[in-house]
């Protein structure tokens, strides 16, 4: 069995803080543009990294084809800044549109992704990306809990046309500060499960991704900092790993399913080497409720599909 477990927050004075230059960041325009080709040897390593994907689920492996859709989600592995690692924060990672420093602990909050159907990305594709800072919010500060949420929107459009392929926004939140920890309630009014997937993230699987999407970030891959530094019990599982493997286990019961949009949000921490299992429920002809849960039914996170089929 594994606790999933949030680090509480000290209650801190915002005397300490510059507000005027968190301020003038916030006020500050905040955009970068990317260009990425959906490379099928790419989406092999993703493939394969994928529990859904693997081949040891009793269905065989089939490697990404050119010229095929890409697979929902799968953007999240291409358009990475490529930044010097003298350039990172000192968690490894990118300094792009995040607050000037004590904000420096980042936390995935959930997001959006909303698909086009007439310009559906394909493996094999080149595409640029317009990411852009949507909203900054501050959170918190009156009563001793600052945080700020940064909302980013990304547009992705393949080369040679007018028309986004796909949008998202990410929410990240920051904070200035480390506590004990405390345990979280596991969340209520989830419909019943109508199928499952279970699998348990290793390290493996955390270096894996970490790879595949570029990402440095120490919170995956060193014990020694997720404990001493951010306070968890143990490395964290990506939120973005989450949020796929979510998109992947609907699909994988319902192959025939056309996405529309997703909507998703993390309420726990998912720690590796965990038991993990990702619950679906179609609530509606065209909607579908998910959520991942560990083995005590602590919900790590929420989402919700509309889709055609």
């Amino acid at each position: 069995m594994c606790s999933w477990i949030w680090p509480a927050r000290r209650f801190l004075s915002t005397a300490s803080f510059n507000l005027p230059a968190l301020d003038s960041w916030i006020a500050s325009p905040k955009s970068l543009v990317l260009t990425d080709t959906f490379h099928s040897n790419h989406l092999s390593d993703l493939y394969i990294t994928l529990p859904t994907r693997d081949g040891t689920r009793g269905r065989p492996y089939a490697p990404p084809v050119e010229g095929t859709p890409l697979g929902y989600g799968h953007h999240l592995a291409f358009f990475h800044p490529r930044n010097p690692e003298a350039l990172l924060r000192a968690d490894g990672t990118d300094a792009d549109f995040c607050p000037p420093e004590p904000f420096t602990r980042r936390m995935w909050a959930g997001g959006t992704m909303t698909w086009n159907k007439g310009g559906e990305l394909k493996v094999g594709e080149k595409a640029n990306v317009v990411s852009t800072v949507a909203k900054v919010e501050k959170k918190g500060f009156e009563v001793g809990k600052p945080m700020i949420f940064v909302k980013q929107r990304i547009e992705v459009t393949v080369e040679g046309r007018n028309k986004f392929g796909m949008v998202e926004e990410r929410a990240h939140v920051y904070q200035p500060s480390v506590a004990t920890a405390r345990s979280r309630e596991p969340l209520n009014g989830l419909p019943k499960s109508e199928f499952s997937f279970s699998y348990t993230p290793s390290l493996t699987t955390l270096f894996r991704f970490s790879a595949l999407t570029f990402n440095g970030h120490h919170i995956h891959l060193d014990k020694d900092y997720a404990q001493k530094v951010e306070g968890y019990q143990e490395r964290l599982v990506h939120g973005p790993l989450t949020a796929l493997m979510l998109l992947e286990s609907l699909i994988y019961h319902r192959p025939r399913a056309q996405l529309r949009t997703f909507t998703y949000r993390a309420h726990n921490p998912i720690f590796v080497n965990c038991a993990a299992t990702i619950h679906g429920a179609v609530v509606a002809k065209d909607k579908a409720e998910l959520w991942c849960e560990n083995d005590e039914g602590v919900v790590g996170m929420t989402g919700t599909v509309q889709f055609d089929e």
